[in-house]
């Protein structure tokens, strides 16, 4: 088997190196769309019934290396090569066309599966798909046009009245191919055994893993009213998992992420190991914590965490589609120029950062789904709101995209999150945050305040049918008491609230900007993402008790481990 991989590993490298080195004219991927795109769109754009105004092609070609070891053995270890037609057509004009939101219905199109495209070179075949799948859209934008007609007849007058499709300054014409990069995947697969075999040794750890993945994505984007674009990015992406149960039945865990664009950006074995034994020590201390009952008061979110926060709570809730949608809460649409958070922040989101302070960024990119040009966007200024992340669709006083349409094969591209970055004013040292946290507990009379060292992520409710509320789910939390007994490790909370209380008591930061990669999802698919924010002290956060399913440890030990308790220690 292993013989079998690397011969489908070489293959793999001597594609990617043959498909580099095409230009924009001899790009067998761009000239198939190009093609198809000037035979098709003059015929449709002069149909007798609700002509085509609008059309669009993007392939998304990848290819991936993916492994994943647990208790020392390997799980998974493929190359995977593919491509992904996406086909958009707009009937009607910008001002209504098919894709307008028909009251009492999802208010966006759910494309079904990715379109699937053969991976060599062959620009026939490309130009067949591309031929049956525009017909087959425009058939469909047609039936939904006369959907979008009948129900605006229908319904009351809407309270934004923003076009449903921008106009751009300019096409953009672009064009790069990134390269699958080299590395020995033989190596990482003993590094990877390796590692899951020490974290499996320990005995009162449940499930472990260890997970690689190497990503080159290149992605084309033509347009009809001109745009030529292909750029892509390198995903580099490692991980680790351990779990643990406690004796009343609550499921524990701990885990490290690391991203880059190059197998040097990842950390060295020494480091990963260090982190490793680190992670096993916190699991150990997260067993024997006591549960946190529920709590209102003084918090500090530690700067990594506190990028997740604001990611979950608070960056979709500026996506631009979301402020003129009827069954979005629209929390902030009508508050531009006003006061909305604490005025000690400024948030920003810039997909054109390629890193920060050395570090690679997963939001990074040149052009988003809609082949427009990213942008730096200023979406808090000194706690006033000042714009929106938008894509190509209009919201009152926003008709421009700011190049944030982004979304995964086989989905509608909605305006999203890339890099987002948070500043305080006049920061302080991590230690000076904690001293005014334990003043703060003083003052408000609480013995304690709260530290959230990790969280995984969260949920925010942004739709009319609910609470405009939030939960963010940490991993690793500190109490610290305001009498200066040591700080304590405690399991079992959830972090609950509403955005407009919450962003207003943040009342300082500290200097140790940290960041998070991750991958987001929404309505659209799963993107990228980086959050790079300092750590940050809320006067006032609330806390819940999480669910706990009470199901016991298992009754006898793992299999290697006889001999000791179940959920002891090694």
């Amino acid at each position: 088997m292993k013989r079998i991989l690397s011969v489908v590993f070489a293959l793999a490298f001597y594609a990617a190196g043959a498909f580099a080195a095409y230009t924009a004219d001899t790009d067998p991927v761009m000239k198939a769309m190009t093609d198809e795109m000037d035979r098709s769109f003059p015929v449709l754009n002069h149909a007798e019934q609700d002509p085509l105004y609008y059309l669009a092609y993007e392939i998304t070609d990848e290819q991936n290396f993916s492994l994943n070891a647990q208790n020392g053995d390997l799980a998974m270890s493929r190359m995977d090569r593919s491509r992904y037609l996406d086909v958009e057509e707009r009937v009607g004009s910008r001002q209504l066309d098919n894709t307008h939101e028909v009251k009492g219905m999802q208010s966006y199109t759910y494309r079904g599966n990715p379109i699937s495209i053969p991976v060599d070179g062959d620009t026939d075949s490309i130009k067949a798909i591309i031929w049956r799948w525009t017909d087959y859209y425009f058939k469909r934008a047609q039936e939904n046009y006369l959907k979008v007609k009948t129900n605006k007849a229908m319904t009351a007058q809407e309270d934004d009245k923003a076009d449903d499709f921008s106009q751009e300054d300019k096409p953009e014409v672009y064009y790069e191919t990134v390269e699958f990069p080299e590395f020995d995947k033989t190596e990482w697969e003993t590094r990877a055994k390796a590692y899951s075999s020490y974290l499996a040794s320990f005995s009162f750890v449940f499930e472990n893993s260890v997970y690689l993945s190497v990503d080159a994505q290149n992605r084309y984007f033509v347009s009809s009213e001109g745009t030529r674009v292909k750029s892509g990015n390198v995903y580099i992406y490692l991980a680790y998992r351990i779990t643990s149960r406690t004796d009343d039945g609550m499921d524990l865990e701990r885990a490290r992420t690391y991203s880059g664009v190059s197998m040097k950006d990842l950390p060295s074995d020494k480091e990963i190991r260090a982190d490793m034994e680190q992670s096993v020590k916190e699991l150990q201390a997260l067993r024997n914590a006591p549960v946190v009952e529920p709590y209102s008061g003084p918090a500090i979110l530690k700067s990594r965490a506190a990028g997740v926060y604001f990611h979950e709570i608070f960056g979709h809730r500026m996506e631009g589609h979301r402020q003129k949608r009827s069954d979005s809460g629209q929390t902030f649409a009508k508050k531009v120029n006003e006061k909305i958070v604490s005025d000690t922040l400024t948030i920003e989101d810039d997909p054109t950062l390629a890193e920060y302070n050395g570090i690679p960024l997963r939001g990074y990119y040149k052009y988003d789904d809609e082949g427009v040009k990213a942008q730096k966007v200023t979406l808090v200024e000194n706690g006033v709101l000042r714009n929106f992340l938008m894509s190509r669709s209009p919201a009152a006083g926003f008709t421009k995209s700011n190049g944030h349409g982004r979304r995964s094969p086989g989905l509608p591209a909605v305006s999203r999150m890339g890099n987002t970055i948070v500043t305080v004013k006049d920061p302080v040292s991590f230690k000076k945050l904690r001293d005014i946290l334990i003043k703060e507990c003083k003052k408000q009379g609480k013995p304690y305040g709260l530290v959230f060292d990790d969280i995984s992520g969260g949920f925010t409710m942004i739709g009319r049918g609910g609470p405009q509320s939030f939960t963010v789910k940490p991993l690793l939390v500190y109490r610290v008491y305001a009498d200066g007994r040591p700080d304590e490790v405690v399991r079992g909370v959830n972090i609950v609230g509403t955005p407009l209380t919450s962003f207003n008591k943040v009342s300082a930061g500290a200097d140790d900007t940290g960041v998070f990669n991750g991958t987001c999802g929404a309505e659209s698919g799963w993107v990228p993402v980086s959050a790079v924010s300092p750590s940050i002290l809320i006067t006032e956060v609330e806390v819940e008790k999480t669910a706990n399913p009470k199901q016991k440890p298992p009754l006898l030990p793992p299999p290697d481990k006889e001999g000791t308790e179940t959920g002891g220690d090694k």
